[in-house]
């Protein structure tokens, strides 16, 4: 699968190559985060902070907390030095809840969290979510151009709201946001999912091949194929959020993939 959409889509590509994979916890988010570390899972955790009371706090210090004790916990666990993933997580737009919108205190407090995730690099999803389109796409492209000016190590990536490839591509013009999450289950379609990818790699702007915990192992492997044949940032480990389920689908099908096209080559 992954030959043929390369050869459609992105020719230049050869030989294909592994992509890094983002793993989910779900709500078990220091159990799975220790079999994160073990399997050395590119990103992690995700983390589900989906409630400002419970996951976040009503001033951001439970994410801060556990942002700390995640830095700490790779630190802790790994089993060599170089073993550096990205720390991904998805915030449901629970930041810009907690803080009222406000922009200087948004700032701000993903300033604490870069610091807190120090060495590592910290990727925060949906941020602020307005209830609406093109509120947020205005919200998070003055966030991604206020943490480039003020060199702030935090990477934003954007996903509510940015569904269809009409949305991804103007996400990507406007700078809304340094990654974009490209929802494959909402496209419509595998060319959508490749030419989203390629628009963003094109435009300079990450591309994140993502999906949903709810799908299947059939629709795992054909979007893992578009992110190898598009060459995408990130992929998803997918289906289930136990950790296991859904990285091994991803990461065998994966090395399987490549194990096989790389045969060929050497064939020719």
């Amino acid at each position: 699968m992954a030959e043929v959409v390369r050869d459609e889509y992105n020719p230049a590509h050869s030989p294909l190559r592994a992509i890094p994979i983002f793993a989910q916890s779900g709500d078990e988010r220091y159990l799975n985060v220790d079999k994160m570390i073990l399997k050395e899972v590119d990103a992690l955790p995700h983390a589900l902070i989906n409630n400002v009371t419970t996951k976040l706090g009503v001033h951001g210090e439970i994410l801060l907390a556990y942002i700390s004790w995640l830095r700490n916990r790779i630190i802790e666990k790994r089993t060599r030095d170089s073993y550096a993933p990205v720390l991904h997580v998805d915030v449901y737009g629970t930041i810009g809840i907690a803080f009222h919108q406000d922009m200087d205190q948004i700032v701000h407090y993903c300033r604490q969290l870069g610091e807190a995730a120090h060495p590592f690099r910290l990727l925060v999803e949906g941020p602020i979510d307005t209830g609406d389109r093109e509120g947020t796409l205005y919200a998070l492209a003055e966030l991604t151009h206020r943490l480039d000016e003020e060199q702030i190590p935090v990477d934003i990536v954007a996903d509510e709201w940015c569904n269809t490839l009409e949305d991804i591509r103007e996400f990507a013009d406007r700078k809304a946001g340094h990654i974009i999450q490209i929802k494959t289950p909402d496209l419509g379609g595998i060319q959508n999912v490749a030419e989203a990818i390629l628009y963003c790699k094109g435009h300079g702007i990450g591309a994140y091949c993502g999906g949903t915990c709810n799908e299947t192992n059939l629709s795992a492997e054909a979007t893992t194929s578009i992110a190898i044949a598009c060459d995408a940032d990130v992929c998803l480990a997918k289906p289930g959020m136990d950790v296991d389920s859904g990285y091994m689908t991803v990461h065998n099908f994966m090395h399987r993939t490549l194990a096989q096209s790389n045969r060929r080559l050497n064939r020719k």
